[in-house]
């Protein structure tokens, strides 16, 4: 099946789902029609997120930690065993805690990188050959405009992150033709128990609802990338854009006042 032909109805696959945008894009993906299995490691979050009279019988629990690779693909088994073909994966859990540069964890960065991108690497490669079996799919993975540049306070998360979509955009560009579409998220500040840990203002800040919102307007469509909101988006994608020089300069002055 060509990728621009899918019918909305099928069965989607979201991880980190107990809460934040995983919650709210369930509720909605669910509200639209879709089956929807969801995942995290919290089985008694997901258990009320199902039990939700908006959830319509909808919504399944499938509890696993996204970084025990055998347990993921036992998950995506399971999934596709009782509910049938996964024809969405959107690859949304993930971490985040800040570290300033003068307490450099090691351990932290490891962690961040294990849930934010190998976390997602394990969901494709359980999802990935079943789709390319069937020639029809599509993979939605949560990134952020964190990982456009290095912010401050940010490396370990950042980093993670610019992994993801230069993962999405290699797996976008190979995977032409094949019948599954790769996509990345790209969202601003989203109010979650993540972002409560920032002691800075954060520009343009989105309810989690907005966000699986904007997600649910994009959904249907093959365009690569999903940003948002888009003036905030807008001026991070113009950061990429400056020279090293100017871009430093600019990242002091926010951060020196």
């Amino acid at each position: 099946m060509d990728s621009g032909s899918r019918a909305v109805g099928g069965v989607a696959w979201v991880t980190g789902a107990s809460s934040g945008i995983g919650e709210a894009l369930s509720l909605g993906l669910a509200q639209a029609g879709w089956t929807v299995a969801a995942s995290a490691r919290r089985a008694d979050r997901l258990a009320a997120l199902a039990g939700r009279p908006e959830a319509a019988g909808r919504i399944h629990p499938f509890p696993v930690d996204v970084t025990d690779e055998p347990r993921v693909r036992a998950a995506v088994a399971a999934i596709e065993d009782r509910l049938g073909p996964i024809e969405a994966a959107v690859l949304n859990a993930g971490d985040y805690t800040p570290m300033p540069a003068r307490e450099f964890d090691t351990a932290l960065c490891r962690h961040l990188m294990e849930v934010n991108y190998l976390g997602v690497v394990h969901g494709i490669g359980a999802v990935l050959p079943r789709q390319l079996s069937r020639r029809a799919g599509r993979i939605l993975i949560n990134a952020s405009v964190a990982g456009y540049r290095g912010l401050p306070r940010a490396a370990p998360y950042g980093a993670s992150k610019a992994a993801l979509i230069n993962l999405a955009e290699s797996l976008r560009a190979e995977l032409q033709g094949s019948g599954v579409c790769i996509r990345v998220i790209n969202p601003g500040f989203v109010r979650t128990p993540l972002t409560d840990k920032n002691d800075f203002a954060m520009p343009a800040l989105l309810d989690p609802q907005a966000a699986a919102d904007e997600i649910l307007r994009a959904f249907e469509d093959d365009r690569f990338e999903i940003t948002f909101p888009r003036r905030f988006t807008f001026f991070m994608k113009l950061l990429r854009c400056l020279p090293y020089r100017w871009y430093f300069a600019l990242v002091r002055a926010r951060t020196e006042r």
